[in-house]
Protein backbone atom coordinates (compact mmCIF):
# COMPACT_ATOMS: atom_id res chain seq x y z
CA UNK A 1 0.00 0.00 0.00
CA UNK A 2 1.65 3.49 -1.15
CA UNK A 3 0.47 5.68 2.38
CA UNK A 4 1.92 8.77 1.88
CA UNK A 5 4.74 8.97 4.68
CA UNK A 6 3.97 12.36 5.66
CA UNK A 7 0.70 11.86 6.02
CA UNK A 8 1.59 9.06 8.20
CA UNK A 9 3.91 11.25 10.50
CA UNK A 10 1.62 13.68 10.93
CA UNK A 11 -1.33 11.58 11.91
CA UNK A 12 0.87 10.26 14.28
CA UNK A 13 2.18 13.64 15.81
CA UNK A 14 -1.78 14.28 15.41
CA UNK A 15 -2.38 11.61 18.17
CA UNK A 16 0.22 12.48 20.63
CA UNK A 17 -1.27 16.45 20.26
CA UNK A 18 -4.72 15.24 20.95
CA UNK A 19 -3.65 13.80 24.31
CA UNK A 20 -1.58 16.77 25.20
CA UNK A 21 -4.77 18.98 24.78
CA UNK A 22 -7.41 16.73 25.66
CA UNK A 23 -8.86 19.45 28.69
CA UNK A 24 -9.27 22.38 26.24
CA UNK A 25 -9.88 20.22 22.85
CA UNK A 26 -13.13 18.14 24.51
CA UNK A 27 -15.05 20.94 26.41
CA UNK A 28 -18.61 21.62 25.66
CA UNK A 29 -18.71 23.65 21.88
CA UNK A 30 -21.76 25.49 20.75
CA UNK A 31 -23.71 23.82 17.69
CA UNK A 32 -24.15 26.29 15.49
CA UNK A 33 -26.79 24.85 12.62
CA UNK A 34 -28.29 26.47 9.25
CA UNK A 35 -29.83 25.39 5.98
CA UNK A 36 -28.37 25.15 2.67
CA UNK A 37 -29.63 26.52 -0.53
CA UNK A 38 -29.61 22.57 -1.67
CA UNK A 39 -32.06 22.13 1.26
CA UNK A 40 -29.53 20.18 3.04
CA UNK A 41 -29.12 21.20 6.74
CA UNK A 42 -25.80 21.25 8.67
CA UNK A 43 -24.89 21.17 12.80
CA UNK A 44 -21.54 21.94 12.84
CA UNK A 45 -18.68 22.04 16.35
CA UNK A 46 -15.64 24.09 15.42
CA UNK A 47 -13.23 22.40 17.19
CA UNK A 48 -9.98 23.95 16.35
CA UNK A 49 -7.51 22.34 18.77
CA UNK A 50 -6.86 19.33 16.42
CA UNK A 51 -6.40 19.84 12.71
CA UNK A 52 -8.93 16.87 12.20
CA UNK A 53 -12.80 16.88 11.06
CA UNK A 54 -15.37 14.50 11.06
CA UNK A 55 -18.11 14.20 9.18
CA UNK A 56 -21.43 12.31 9.28
CA UNK A 57 -24.17 12.84 6.79
CA UNK A 58 -27.51 10.88 7.22
CA UNK A 59 -30.63 10.10 4.52
CA UNK A 60 -33.49 8.75 5.71
CA UNK A 61 -33.25 5.88 3.59
CA UNK A 62 -32.15 3.38 6.44
CA UNK A 63 -33.91 -0.40 6.66
CA UNK A 64 -36.64 0.59 7.79
CA UNK A 65 -37.25 1.78 4.29
CA UNK A 66 -36.59 -1.57 2.61
CA UNK A 67 -39.44 -3.24 1.09
CA UNK A 68 -40.25 -6.42 2.77
CA UNK A 69 -39.45 -8.39 -0.53
CA UNK A 70 -35.74 -6.70 -0.61
CA UNK A 71 -34.99 -6.65 3.16
CA UNK A 72 -31.27 -5.29 3.07
CA UNK A 73 -31.57 -2.98 0.01
CA UNK A 74 -30.25 -0.23 2.05
CA UNK A 75 -27.48 -2.18 3.28
CA UNK A 76 -26.76 -3.81 -0.44
CA UNK A 77 -26.34 -0.19 -1.25
CA UNK A 78 -24.19 1.12 1.91
CA UNK A 79 -22.48 -2.04 0.67
CA UNK A 80 -21.45 -1.07 -2.83
CA UNK A 81 -20.60 2.47 -2.41
CA UNK A 82 -17.64 1.40 -1.64
CA UNK A 83 -16.91 -1.27 -4.96
CA UNK A 84 -15.82 1.20 -7.67
CA UNK A 85 -17.03 4.72 -9.23
CA UNK A 86 -17.44 5.82 -12.44
CA UNK A 87 -15.16 7.41 -14.85
CA UNK A 88 -15.53 11.23 -14.46
CA UNK A 89 -13.19 12.85 -16.55
CA UNK A 90 -9.72 12.73 -17.50
CA UNK A 91 -8.72 13.41 -14.57
CA UNK A 92 -11.10 11.34 -12.71
CA UNK A 93 -10.79 7.53 -14.28
CA UNK A 94 -12.89 4.80 -13.04
CA UNK A 95 -11.72 3.57 -9.54
CA UNK A 96 -12.60 -0.01 -8.41
CA UNK A 97 -12.87 -0.87 -4.69
CA UNK A 98 -9.09 -1.92 -4.49
CA UNK A 99 -8.34 1.48 -6.47
CA UNK A 100 -10.44 3.50 -3.65
CA UNK A 101 -8.75 1.69 -0.75
CA UNK A 102 -5.28 2.91 -1.80
CA UNK A 103 -6.48 6.34 -2.26
CA UNK A 104 -8.00 6.81 0.76
CA UNK A 105 -4.89 5.03 2.24
CA UNK A 106 -2.11 7.61 0.54
CA UNK A 107 -4.78 11.01 2.11
CA UNK A 108 -4.37 9.40 5.54
CA UNK A 109 -8.14 9.98 5.40
CA UNK A 110 -11.67 7.10 5.17
CA UNK A 111 -14.89 7.33 4.33
CA UNK A 112 -17.33 4.89 5.60
CA UNK A 113 -21.29 3.88 4.49
CA UNK A 114 -23.69 1.58 6.54
CA UNK A 115 -27.69 1.29 7.01
CA UNK A 116 -28.78 1.82 10.57
CA UNK A 117 -32.24 1.02 11.54
CA UNK A 118 -33.55 4.80 10.82
CA UNK A 119 -30.42 6.12 8.59
CA UNK A 120 -28.40 5.58 5.88
CA UNK A 121 -24.89 7.60 7.20
CA UNK A 122 -21.93 8.19 5.37
CA UNK A 123 -18.86 9.32 7.63
CA UNK A 124 -15.62 10.97 6.76
CA UNK A 125 -12.45 11.58 8.53
CA UNK A 126 -9.87 13.41 7.27
CA UNK A 127 -6.71 16.20 8.23
CA UNK A 128 -7.89 19.77 7.42
CA UNK A 129 -4.57 20.52 5.41
CA UNK A 130 -6.73 22.39 2.55
CA UNK A 131 -5.33 20.03 -0.08
CA UNK A 132 -5.67 17.03 1.44
CA UNK A 133 -9.26 18.03 2.50
CA UNK A 134 -10.38 19.20 -0.79
CA UNK A 135 -8.97 15.90 -2.26
CA UNK A 136 -10.71 13.64 0.61
CA UNK A 137 -13.90 15.14 -0.16
CA UNK A 138 -14.36 15.30 -3.71
CA UNK A 139 -13.36 11.60 -3.43
CA UNK A 140 -16.07 11.00 -1.03
CA UNK A 141 -18.50 12.94 -3.06
CA UNK A 142 -17.97 10.42 -6.35
CA UNK A 143 -18.54 7.59 -3.96
CA UNK A 144 -22.05 9.47 -2.98
CA UNK A 145 -22.67 10.24 -6.46
CA UNK A 146 -20.77 8.47 -8.84
CA UNK A 147 -21.22 4.62 -7.57
CA UNK A 148 -20.42 2.19 -10.44
CA UNK A 149 -22.88 -0.69 -9.29
CA UNK A 150 -21.63 -3.08 -11.71
CA UNK A 151 -23.44 -6.00 -11.71
CA UNK A 152 -20.29 -8.67 -11.57
CA UNK A 153 -19.53 -7.31 -8.37
CA UNK A 154 -22.94 -7.09 -7.13
CA UNK A 155 -23.52 -10.64 -7.55
CA UNK A 156 -19.90 -11.87 -5.88
CA UNK A 157 -21.12 -9.23 -2.57
CA UNK A 158 -24.83 -10.89 -2.78
CA UNK A 159 -23.03 -14.53 -2.95
CA UNK A 160 -20.99 -13.71 -0.09
CA UNK A 161 -23.65 -12.21 2.08
CA UNK A 162 -25.87 -14.70 1.41
CA UNK A 163 -23.39 -17.17 2.51
CA UNK A 164 -22.52 -15.30 5.91
CA UNK A 165 -26.66 -15.09 6.29
CA UNK A 166 -26.39 -19.19 5.75
CA UNK A 167 -24.30 -19.35 8.19
CA UNK A 168 -25.45 -16.84 10.81
CA UNK A 169 -28.77 -18.98 10.78
CA UNK A 170 -26.67 -21.99 12.53
CA UNK A 171 -26.47 -19.95 16.02
CA UNK A 172 -28.41 -20.34 18.78
CA UNK A 173 -28.01 -16.22 19.30
CA UNK A 174 -29.12 -15.56 15.49
CA UNK A 175 -32.24 -17.77 15.97
CA UNK A 176 -32.99 -15.87 19.83
CA UNK A 177 -32.74 -12.32 17.97
CA UNK A 178 -35.01 -12.89 14.76
CA UNK A 179 -37.35 -14.61 16.75
CA UNK A 180 -37.91 -12.05 19.50
CA UNK A 181 -38.11 -9.29 16.43
CA UNK A 182 -41.02 -10.93 14.76
CA UNK A 183 -42.39 -11.45 18.11
CA UNK A 184 -41.96 -7.63 19.40
CA UNK A 185 -42.61 -6.12 16.20
CA UNK A 186 -44.58 -7.82 13.58
CA UNK A 187 -45.27 -7.37 10.27
CA UNK A 188 -43.69 -3.52 11.59
CA UNK A 189 -39.70 -2.82 9.24
CA UNK A 190 -38.15 -2.78 12.80
CA UNK A 191 -38.60 -6.87 12.79
CA UNK A 192 -36.87 -7.12 9.03
CA UNK A 193 -34.19 -8.76 8.57
CA UNK A 194 -32.06 -9.56 4.86
CA UNK A 195 -32.46 -13.08 3.83
CA UNK A 196 -30.63 -15.26 1.33
CA UNK A 197 -34.05 -15.34 -0.38
CA UNK A 198 -34.99 -10.99 -0.35
CA UNK A 199 -31.23 -10.22 -1.56
CA UNK A 200 -31.98 -12.45 -4.58
CA UNK A 201 -34.60 -10.26 -5.62
CA UNK A 202 -31.99 -7.11 -5.49
CA UNK A 203 -30.43 -6.40 -8.62
CA UNK A 204 -28.50 -3.11 -9.95
CA UNK A 205 -31.24 -1.72 -11.41
CA UNK A 206 -32.60 -1.43 -7.54
CA UNK A 207 -29.52 -0.07 -6.08
CA UNK A 208 -29.97 3.26 -8.82
CA UNK A 209 -33.33 3.93 -8.19
CA UNK A 210 -32.69 3.88 -4.57
CA UNK A 211 -29.88 6.30 -4.76
CA UNK A 212 -32.04 8.59 -7.53
CA UNK A 213 -35.30 8.28 -4.93
CA UNK A 214 -33.40 8.45 -1.65
CA UNK A 215 -30.16 10.40 -1.93
CA UNK A 216 -31.05 13.87 -2.24
CA UNK A 217 -29.12 17.19 -1.21
CA UNK A 218 -32.22 18.46 0.60
CA UNK A 219 -33.36 14.71 1.88
CA UNK A 220 -29.59 15.06 3.90
CA UNK A 221 -29.04 16.07 7.53
CA UNK A 222 -24.81 16.78 7.85
CA UNK A 223 -22.98 16.65 11.12
CA UNK A 224 -19.50 18.35 11.60
CA UNK A 225 -17.14 18.57 14.41
CA UNK A 226 -13.54 19.72 13.55
CA UNK A 227 -11.05 22.39 12.79
CA UNK A 228 -13.20 24.10 10.06
CA UNK A 229 -15.57 27.31 10.46
CA UNK A 230 -18.74 27.99 9.41
CA UNK A 231 -17.24 29.00 6.22
CA UNK A 232 -15.19 26.41 5.36
CA UNK A 233 -18.09 23.89 6.62
CA UNK A 234 -20.40 25.41 3.77
CA UNK A 235 -17.38 24.31 1.15
CA UNK A 236 -17.28 21.26 2.82
CA UNK A 237 -20.94 20.66 2.44
CA UNK A 238 -21.57 21.78 -0.90
CA UNK A 239 -18.40 20.09 -2.12
CA UNK A 240 -19.80 16.45 -0.54
CA UNK A 241 -23.19 17.11 -1.91
CA UNK A 242 -22.41 17.95 -5.53
CA UNK A 243 -22.57 14.84 -7.82
CA UNK A 244 -25.86 14.21 -6.51
CA UNK A 245 -28.73 15.82 -8.20
CA UNK A 246 -29.60 20.12 -7.74
CA UNK A 247 -32.04 20.49 -5.50
CA UNK A 248 -34.09 23.22 -3.31
CA UNK A 249 -35.74 22.31 -0.11
CA UNK A 250 -39.16 22.36 -2.21
CA UNK A 251 -38.36 19.60 -4.44
CA UNK A 252 -37.95 17.08 -1.75
CA UNK A 253 -41.92 15.98 -0.88
CA UNK A 254 -41.82 14.53 2.62
CA UNK A 255 -41.10 10.53 2.48
CA UNK A 256 -44.38 8.12 3.71
CA UNK A 257 -45.64 7.79 6.99
CA UNK A 258 -44.28 4.23 8.16
CA UNK A 259 -46.93 2.50 10.38
CA UNK A 260 -46.66 2.80 14.07
CA UNK A 261 -44.92 -0.01 16.31
CA UNK A 262 -47.99 -1.77 17.76
CA UNK A 263 -48.11 -2.59 21.97
CA UNK A 264 -48.71 -6.55 22.66
CA UNK A 265 -51.92 -7.32 23.35
CA UNK A 266 -50.80 -10.47 25.55
CA UNK A 267 -47.62 -11.86 27.08
CA UNK A 268 -46.26 -15.00 25.16
CA UNK A 269 -43.28 -18.24 25.44
CA UNK A 270 -41.56 -18.76 21.95
CA UNK A 271 -39.65 -22.11 23.15
CA UNK A 272 -37.04 -22.84 20.58
CA UNK A 273 -35.30 -26.33 20.41
CA UNK A 274 -31.54 -26.12 19.80
CA UNK A 275 -28.18 -28.35 20.50
CA UNK A 276 -26.28 -25.85 22.13
CA UNK A 277 -24.06 -25.35 25.13
CA UNK A 278 -25.73 -22.65 26.43
CA UNK A 279 -29.42 -21.40 26.09
CA UNK A 280 -30.15 -18.16 25.40
CA UNK A 281 -33.03 -15.85 26.44
CA UNK A 282 -35.01 -12.50 26.03
CA UNK A 283 -37.85 -11.08 27.35
CA UNK A 284 -39.39 -7.84 26.24
CA UNK A 285 -41.55 -5.99 24.49
CA UNK A 286 -41.68 -2.83 22.62
CA UNK A 287 -40.51 0.46 24.31
CA UNK A 288 -40.30 4.03 22.75
CA UNK A 289 -39.34 6.71 20.38
CA UNK A 290 -36.05 8.49 20.92
CA UNK A 291 -37.61 11.73 20.85
CA UNK A 292 -40.29 10.50 24.06
CA UNK A 293 -39.77 12.84 26.93
CA UNK A 294 -39.54 9.56 29.18
CA UNK A 295 -36.13 9.27 27.66
CA UNK A 296 -33.54 10.21 30.52
CA UNK A 297 -35.83 8.70 33.37
CA UNK A 298 -35.94 5.50 31.44
CA UNK A 299 -32.07 5.64 30.38
CA UNK A 300 -31.49 6.61 34.68
CA UNK A 301 -33.81 3.86 35.17
CA UNK A 302 -32.49 0.98 32.72
CA UNK A 303 -28.81 1.61 33.99
CA UNK A 304 -30.10 0.26 37.29
CA UNK A 305 -32.01 -2.64 35.93
CA UNK A 306 -29.84 -4.25 33.92
CA UNK A 307 -27.45 -1.42 31.87
CA UNK A 308 -24.91 -0.60 34.76
CA UNK A 309 -23.26 -3.80 34.13
CA UNK A 310 -22.22 -5.79 37.71
CA UNK A 311 -23.60 -2.94 39.85
CA UNK A 312 -27.08 -3.66 38.04
CA UNK A 313 -29.95 -5.30 40.04
CA UNK A 314 -30.41 -8.00 37.97
CA UNK A 315 -26.66 -9.02 37.66
CA UNK A 316 -27.13 -8.91 41.44
CA UNK A 317 -29.69 -11.07 41.59
CA UNK A 318 -29.36 -13.35 38.86
CA UNK A 319 -25.74 -13.90 38.76
CA UNK A 320 -24.07 -12.90 41.92
CA UNK A 321 -26.70 -14.11 44.31
CA UNK A 322 -27.94 -17.31 42.68
CA UNK A 323 -24.81 -17.91 39.89
CA UNK A 324 -26.95 -18.44 37.12
CA UNK A 325 -25.19 -16.71 34.64
CA UNK A 326 -22.12 -15.05 33.53
CA UNK A 327 -23.71 -12.06 32.32
CA UNK A 328 -27.14 -10.58 32.31
CA UNK A 329 -28.25 -7.28 30.48
CA UNK A 330 -31.55 -4.82 29.95
CA UNK A 331 -31.48 -2.29 27.60
CA UNK A 332 -33.96 0.38 25.87
CA UNK A 333 -33.10 0.54 21.51
CA UNK A 334 -35.53 3.90 20.90
CA UNK A 335 -35.52 5.39 17.04
CA UNK A 336 -37.62 7.44 15.05
CA UNK A 337 -40.04 4.90 16.45
CA UNK A 338 -40.58 2.26 19.21
CA UNK A 339 -37.81 0.58 19.41
CA UNK A 340 -37.46 -2.79 21.31
CA UNK A 341 -36.97 -2.91 25.14
CA UNK A 342 -34.72 -6.12 26.21
CA UNK A 343 -33.71 -8.00 29.61
CA UNK A 344 -31.34 -10.47 27.75
CA UNK A 345 -29.09 -14.01 29.25
CA UNK A 346 -27.12 -16.83 28.44
CA UNK A 347 -26.79 -20.08 30.49
CA UNK A 348 -26.39 -23.46 30.79
CA UNK A 349 -29.99 -25.15 29.16
CA UNK A 350 -30.77 -26.89 32.76
CA UNK A 351 -31.10 -23.44 34.61
CA UNK A 352 -32.54 -22.05 31.34
CA UNK A 353 -36.11 -21.70 33.09
CA UNK A 354 -35.05 -20.68 36.37
CA UNK A 355 -32.87 -17.71 35.07
CA UNK A 356 -35.91 -16.76 32.94
CA UNK A 357 -38.08 -16.51 35.81
CA UNK A 358 -35.81 -14.95 38.16
CA UNK A 359 -35.17 -11.93 36.06
CA UNK A 360 -38.90 -11.68 35.16
CA UNK A 361 -39.48 -11.24 38.58
CA UNK A 362 -36.78 -8.82 39.53
CA UNK A 363 -38.08 -6.95 36.53
CA UNK A 364 -41.47 -6.91 37.45
CA UNK A 365 -40.65 -5.85 41.04
CA UNK A 366 -38.32 -2.91 39.72
CA UNK A 367 -41.28 -1.55 37.36
CA UNK A 368 -43.89 -1.80 40.29
CA UNK A 369 -41.53 -0.22 42.81
CA UNK A 370 -38.75 1.89 40.74
CA UNK A 371 -35.48 1.67 42.40
CA UNK A 372 -34.37 3.00 46.08
CA UNK A 373 -33.10 6.04 46.44
CA UNK A 374 -30.01 4.99 47.23
CA UNK A 375 -29.64 3.29 43.84
CA UNK A 376 -30.79 6.07 42.47
CA UNK A 377 -27.83 8.19 43.93
CA UNK A 378 -25.45 5.73 42.25
CA UNK A 379 -26.75 5.83 38.81
CA UNK A 380 -26.54 9.64 38.68
CA UNK A 381 -22.93 9.46 40.14
CA UNK A 382 -22.01 7.37 37.65
CA UNK A 383 -23.78 8.91 34.64
CA UNK A 384 -23.21 12.17 35.26
CA UNK A 385 -19.37 11.30 36.55
CA UNK A 386 -18.61 9.47 33.24
CA UNK A 387 -20.36 12.50 30.92
CA UNK A 388 -17.12 13.97 29.99
CA UNK A 389 -16.30 10.47 28.42
CA UNK A 390 -19.59 10.75 26.62
CA UNK A 391 -17.78 13.73 24.39
CA UNK A 392 -13.83 13.05 24.59
CA UNK A 393 -13.19 12.56 21.27
CA UNK A 394 -14.06 14.21 18.04
CA UNK A 395 -15.76 11.16 16.70
CA UNK A 396 -18.23 10.59 20.02
CA UNK A 397 -18.97 14.55 19.63
CA UNK A 398 -20.12 13.79 16.07
CA UNK A 399 -22.00 11.04 17.56
CA UNK A 400 -23.98 13.26 19.75
CA UNK A 401 -24.48 15.89 17.57
CA UNK A 402 -25.88 13.41 14.95
CA UNK A 403 -28.00 12.29 17.97
CA UNK A 404 -29.41 16.29 18.25
CA UNK A 405 -29.75 16.28 14.71
CA UNK A 406 -31.74 13.46 13.81
CA UNK A 407 -34.14 13.51 16.96
CA UNK A 408 -34.69 17.30 16.31
CA UNK A 409 -32.87 18.20 19.95
CA UNK A 410 -32.25 21.54 21.34
CA UNK A 411 -29.10 23.07 20.27
CA UNK A 412 -28.10 23.00 23.81
CA UNK A 413 -29.37 19.36 24.64
CA UNK A 414 -25.71 18.59 25.39
CA UNK A 415 -25.10 21.52 28.03
CA UNK A 416 -28.35 20.54 30.57
CA UNK A 417 -27.60 17.09 29.90
CA UNK A 418 -26.22 16.15 33.87
CA UNK A 419 -28.77 18.51 35.48
CA UNK A 420 -31.46 17.09 33.58
CA UNK A 421 -30.67 13.71 35.13
CA UNK A 422 -29.61 14.84 38.28
CA UNK A 423 -32.96 16.16 38.84
CA UNK A 424 -34.90 12.72 38.48
CA UNK A 425 -36.21 11.02 40.98
CA UNK A 426 -37.77 7.93 42.06
CA UNK A 427 -41.01 8.75 41.83
CA UNK A 428 -40.05 10.48 38.14
CA UNK A 429 -38.20 6.98 37.36
CA UNK A 430 -41.25 5.03 38.41
CA UNK A 431 -43.65 6.44 36.32
CA UNK A 432 -41.93 6.13 32.69
CA UNK A 433 -41.44 2.63 34.05
CA UNK A 434 -44.95 2.02 34.43
CA UNK A 435 -45.89 4.68 31.06
CA UNK A 436 -43.66 2.50 29.16
CA UNK A 437 -43.42 -1.22 30.45
CA UNK A 438 -45.91 -3.76 31.05
CA UNK A 439 -44.17 -7.24 32.71
CA UNK A 440 -47.71 -9.03 32.20
CA UNK A 441 -47.48 -8.60 28.14
CA UNK A 442 -43.91 -9.09 27.11
CA UNK A 443 -42.84 -12.16 25.23
CA UNK A 444 -40.16 -14.57 26.12
CA UNK A 445 -37.97 -16.58 23.22
CA UNK A 446 -35.85 -18.89 25.02
CA UNK A 447 -33.29 -20.99 22.45
CA UNK A 448 -31.84 -24.13 23.42
CA UNK A 449 -33.37 -23.90 26.89
CA UNK A 450 -33.81 -28.25 28.58
CA UNK A 451 -37.56 -28.35 29.28
CA UNK A 452 -38.65 -28.93 32.59
CA UNK A 453 -40.28 -32.26 34.28
CA UNK A 454 -43.32 -32.43 32.78
CA UNK A 455 -43.46 -29.78 30.04
CA UNK A 456 -42.55 -30.69 26.50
Amino acid sequence: MNTNPLIAFMRRALVLLALLQLPSAWALLPIEHWSEANGARVWLVHSPAIPMVDVQVDFDAGTRRDPAAQAGLASAFALMSSKGVRAGGPDEPAMDENDLGEAWADLGAAFDAGAERDALAFSLRSLTEPDLLARAVRLAARQLGDSEFANSVWQRERARWQAAIREADTRPGTAAVKAFHRAVFGEHPYGQFATAETLERIDVADLRAFQARYLLPCRARVAIVGAVDRAQAQALVQALLARLPDTRPQDCAPLPELPQVQPLAQGHQIDIPFASAQAHVLIGQPGFARRDPDFLALLVGNHILGGGGFTSRLTTEVREKRGLTYGVYSQFSPGLQAGAFAVGLQTRPDQALQATQLSREVLERFVAEGPTEAELRAAKDNLVGGFALRIDSNRKLLANVVNIAWNDLPLDYLEHWTERVEALTVADIRAALQRKLQPDRMVTVTVGAQPAAGRP
